[in-house]
């Protein structure tokens, strides 16, 4: 808070000494009545000034991007991160389109290998067929001792049939060898392939969680920086303005309206102008009526919110400030005509989330994280949490973990420092969560599927199921 105070007074200070330092120059060009680029004189004094504004800017950047890192981070380097892990995700791709050519090329070494085999099944039964033959010759030739020409004859072809498919059976052999070793090396380079691709694809995933992470962290930062300047603008507007009270869009009062009708709805949005007003009063000018009216509201608007409301259908109902108001507003101490400009803003309240639903995730390695680390990027998850919430239309902001005790926060990471491995850490909603709010949520450590910590044990020590995203 106090290094925000100084910048904002230093920048302050710079602008201030660099504006006076730009009059005094353009006053004197003016009564010099000095011309540059062949302008006017008064051109160039106007030259000077718009020369001296460019100053101001500039050295308020120069002021801010030394100062802040985050601011740095988030301004020149967010698009490359984003870029860089669309690169990884389109690597992957590859990958995995690589790894499926390999398991095509295997199945069809092994058809091949299984038609070889097919082959040697049918010269097999070739051979079986010539030897039988053979053996049919060699009792023709026992039973025609007469011919013996003729048996000389068919005992050649059967010698050359039997040769021929001996040869054959050879050649099927050394093909079915060869093959073999085709395929044994083929199944070799396909487990080479497959480990070193899998050890791709584990550090791809490893490098693309890295980057999740990374742009998780960024976008958490980008909400940091900016709600710190929202929060300078404010502190800006206050130094210039005085003490305020009454920020553009902070809520005034909220409330719970159920109706079913016109008459009722009527009356339960003049209570909430009613309080609202009072504590406008209060806040603003605390020494006047409270009864007084000061909250500027256009009767269309009205009208527009009782038409909205009278369903009989619960509303949540909030009334904010429009513009920023300081103590001692002039347009209320003078009791002149109410000048508080509010609107509201109306939301049916309904479930958001339901109990079990994932609302935030982060990943964590417990073997290197330190327990500085494993504080920060809980405090990114909470703020990752609190984003979608309100993004989500959540209206309350309060929060609330497990139990609401310190002692099972404090377990939970006593079980995460044991754990000894990556683990990634969900915030899960433990009922159902209304526009309203509390947001009420669980914590848990997930690997592989399996439920490694809890701050909400199951029932059964068996129930290992992690709840669904």
């Amino acid at each position: 808070m106090a290094t925000g105070y100084v910048l904002v007074l230093a920048v302050l200070l710079l602008g201030g000494f660099i504006a006076t330092l730009g009059d005094r120059i353009g006053m004197r060009v003016g009564k010099a009545r000095l011309s540059l680029f062949n302008l006017r004189p008064r051109q160039t004094a106007t030259l000077v000034s718009i020369l001296t504004g460019s100053v101001i800017s500039a050295s308020t950047l120069a002021l801010l991007f030394g100062v802040s890192r985050q601011l740095r981070t988030g301004v020149f380097e967010l698009e490359q991160i984003q870029t860089d892990l669309a690169e990884a995700k389109t690597e992957l791709q590859a990958t995995r389109r690589e790894r499926n050519t390999i398991e095509r090329a295997l199945a069809e070494a092994r058809e091949e290998q299984q038609d070889a085999q097919q082959r040697l099944q049918t010269i097999n039964a070739s051979l079986q067929s010539a030897v039988e033959q053979q053996q049919r010759t060699q009792a023709q030739l026992q039973q025609t001792q007469g011919d013996l020409s003729q048996r000389q004859r068919l005992l050649d072809q059967a010698q050359a049939q039997l040769d021929q498919t001996r040869g054959q059976l050879a050649t099927v052999s050394r093909q079915t060898a060869s093959l073999q070793a085709e395929v044994t090396q083929l199944e070799a380079e396909r487990d080479q392939a497959i480990a070193a691709k899998d050890q791709e694809l584990a550090e791809k995933e490893r490098e693309i969680a890295l980057k999740e992470q990374r742009l998780l962290q960024l976008q958490a930062q980008q909400t940091q920086l900016q709600e710190d300047v929202a929060r300078l603008e404010r502190q800006f507007e206050g130094l210039f303005r005085g003490n305020v009270v009454l920020a553009r869009n902070q809520p005034l009062l909220s409330g719970l309206v159920r109706v079913d009708t016109a008459q009722e709805a009527v009356q339960a949005v003049d209570r909430l102008l009613r309080d609202a007003n009072r504590i406008a009063v209060q806040q603003i000018a605390p020494g006047i009526s409270p009864d007084r009216q000061v909250l500027l509201v256009s009767q269309e608007e009205v009208r527009r919110i009782v038409a909205f409301i009278d369903d009989d259908r619960e509303y949540v109902i909030r009334l904010l400030s429009a513009a920023n108001y300081v103590i001692g507003e002039p347009c209320v101490v003078a009791q002149g005509d109410p000048c508080i400009q509010v609107f509201f803003d109306v939301a049916p309240n309904q479930i958001i989330y339901n109990e079990g639903d994932r609302l935030a995730t982060i990943t964590v390695d417990t073997r290197t994280l330190t327990s500085q680390g494993l504080v920060e990027q809980f405090n990114l998850l909470i703020a990752s949490l609190q984003f979608r919430a309100r993004q989500d239309g959540i209206v309350g902001d309060t929060l609330r973990l497990a139990d609401g005790r310190a002692e099972t926060l404090s377990n939970f990471f006593g079980e995460l420092r044991n754990i000894q491995q990556q683990v990634q850490i969900q915030a899960i909603a433990s009922e159902p969560i209304f526009t309203t709010g509390p947001l009420r949520v669980d914590l848990i450590a997930v690997s592989n599927g399996r439920i490694l910590a809890s701050t909400n044990p199951p029932a059964s020590p068996n129930d290992n199921t992690p709840t669904r995203p």
